[in-house]
């Protein structure tokens, strides 16, 4: 039916290793604090920024529409001097596209892949990684973006060749359509 499928599978952090990091607690990484009164999920991904004149900055990102499955993507981005997280704020399901790179200047779009969030996670793309701009499922969604701030072209864009089209979900080894 549609040309270079990419299945969507969930997202777990041994899936996600290649591009990044899944925020999401694991009583691992739990500490107590603040008497007892306060569980920190610490380091649960680490930000990453190179350049003069830069920051790790703070932003809510809203989206107003949901994107209805199958939908097509045409392009790639990837910011080259900083790492970039998104953490759903109300706990909604959110798509995450990306690719392995080809070389140094290009993704290779034979190794795009697509991961949904359960909604109680969040990503950290790792400085230089192929992705799409956020994906949501549902509309007026926000998230608390953490990135790098500062001087500079930071947002490489690749044009696929083809255009790929998202079109199911990957669940325990059983596909659904959405």
């Amino acid at each position: 039916m549609y040309e270079n499928n990419i299945e969507i599978r969930p997202l777990t952090k041994e899936s996600f290793v290649p591009f990044g990091d899944v925020i999401e607690k694991n009583r691992d990484d739990m500490i107590s604090i603040n008497q007892g009164l306060t569980e920190r999920y610490h380091a649960l991904s680490l930000a990453q920024v190179s350049g003069e004149n830069v920051a790790v900055g703070m932003s809510i990102f809203h989206n107003l529409f949901a994107t209805q499955i199958p939908f097509q993507i045409e392009m790639l981005e990837r910011h080259p001097y900083g790492s970039q997280s998104f953490i759903p704020l109300q706990q909604q399901k959110f798509l995450i596209v990306v690719a392995l790179p080809l070389d140094q200047r290009q993704p290779d779009e034979q190794q795009i892949y697509a991961f949904i969030s359960n909604g109680q996670q969040g990503i950290t793309y790792h400085q230089g990684v192929w992705h799409h701009p956020l994906i949501t499922l549902e509309a007026d969604s926000d998230f608390l973006v953490v990135d790098r701030i500062g001087s500079g072209s930071n947002c490489d864009i690749h044009h696929l060749s083809q255009p790929c089209w998202i079109t199911e979900v990957l669940v325990q080894s059983e596909i659904v359509n959405l």
